[in-house]
C-alpha cells in the first residue's frame, strides 16, 4: 500500500478509535456518578456545574482523555508506514486540542485543568507510540 495512503489511515483510525474508547468511558463515567438535574448535551449547564463537583467526578473523564488518547496513539503508530512515534504524538496534539477546547466550554476545577491537560495527552501519546515501535519491532 502507498506508505502516504498508510499514514492517512493511520490517524483517521487512531483518532476514530481513541474517540471511540474516550465516549465510552466518558459514558461510563455518567453512570457510575451521575450528575442530578443536568443534562450532559447541555454544555451551559454542565460549565455551570462543573466546579461544584467534587473529585470522584473527574476520575472517568482523565481516564477517557488518558486511555482514549492512549489507543488512538497506539493504533495510528502500528499503522503508519514510517515515522511511527510522530504519527502517535499526532493524536496526541489532536486530542490535546480537544482537551483545550473543553476546558474553554465546560472549565472544571483548575486542579483538573492542570492535571488533564500535562498528563491525559503528551505522555499518553508517547507511551502509545513506544508501544507501537516495540510491537511493530517483533512482527
Amino acid at each position: 500500500m502507498n506508505p502516504i495512503l498508510k499514514n492517512i489511515i493511520a490517524v483517521i483510525l487512531g483518532w476514530l478509535t481513541g474517540s471511540f474508547v474516550n465516549m465510552g468511558l466518558v459514558m461510563a463515567g455518567h453512570k457510575a456518578f451521575p450528575i442530578e438535574g443536568v443534562d450532559l448535551n447541555d454544555m451551559d449547564a454542565l460549565a455551570q456545574v462543573m466546579p461544584t463537583l467534587s473529585s470522584e467526578y473527574f476520575i472517568f473523564p482523565f481516564l477517557a482523555h488518558a486511555l482514549g488518547t492512549l489507543v488512538g496513539a497506539i493504533i495510528a503508530g502500528l499503522i503508519a508506514a514510517n515515522h511511527k512515534m510522530k504519527f502517535a504524538l499526532g493524536i496526541g496534539v489532536l486530542f490535546l486540542l480537544g482537551g483545550l477546547a473543553m476546558v474553554f466550554m465546560a472549565p472544571g476545577p483548575m486542579w483538573f485543568s492542570v492535571v488533564d491537560l500535562v498528563f491525559a495527552y503528551i505522555p499518553m501519546a508517547w507511551l502509545g507510540g513506544k508501544l507501537a515501535l516495540k510491537w511493530s519491532s517483533k512482527s
